[in-house]
């Protein structure tokens, strides 16, 4: 059987943070549905270990071609990553219902 490739995922401090941004301001209003949310997020930033290539790359006209992967999680959640070597960069987590995109990827 051959041995599926494995990755190192770094989840970046700025992702972190909009994590713990996105479930608090969701807890204000259910927590329940709070940790659902972040358990599905952490689980799905956690399966890039395997894989992490099975995204698409995003297209945007502010971020160069081929840069970052996205991976929708729970219809609203953007997590883009890059993979370099064997490791998976998670950089960004974003609530596409309640922010503007563009105003959080301030990427050269």
């Amino acid at each position: 059987m051959e041995k599926i490739e494995q990755y190192k995922v770094i989840v970046s401090d700025r992702s972190r943070q909009m994590l713990a941004d996105h479930v608090r301001f969701m807890a204000q209003k259910s927590p329940s549905a709070a940790r659902k949310v972040k358990n599905k997020l952490v689980d799905a930033i956690r399966s890039l270990y395997q894989m992490p290539e099975r995204f698409p790359f995003l297209e945007a006209e502010f971020i160069p071609p081929n840069k970052y992967h996205k991976m929708f999680v729970e219809k609203w959640y953007l997590i883009l990553y890059q993979i370099k070597d064997q490791t998976v960069y998670v950089d960004y987590i974003v609530d596409c219902r309640q922010e503007n995109v563009e105003k959080h990827l301030k990427i050269p």
